[in-house]
């Protein structure tokens, strides 16, 4: 008799397979790929424009603009600051 097991990736932790996260452009909500470059607004260039999308998921963000600073807030990651950059 003969007992098959089916082993799931993961369960073991040499099994475990490191993937780098999924980084998204927070001007242009595109998924960044190596060694292909993205086209950064002139404005994002010069700090003149707050981020539009999550870096983590590529969601639009709400982003609320006041004289001394922005904040942008994702509905998965939370919130993110001017003052988080050290732009403000």
């Amino acid at each position: 008799m003969t007992i098959m097991v089916e082993a799931i990736m993961g369960d073991r932790p040499e099994d475990r397979v490191d993937r780098p996260e999924e980084r998204y452009n927070p001007y242009t909500g595109r998924r960044v790929v190596p060694g292909v470059d993205d086209a950064v607004p002139t404005a994002a260039q010069l700090g003149l424009e707050p981020p539009r999308f999550c870096e983590a998921c590529g969601r639009r963000m709400v982003v609320q603009i006041s004289p001394d600073g922005w904040w942008a807030k994702c509905s998965r990651h939370g919130v993110f600051d001017s003052i988080c950059g050290g732009r403000r």
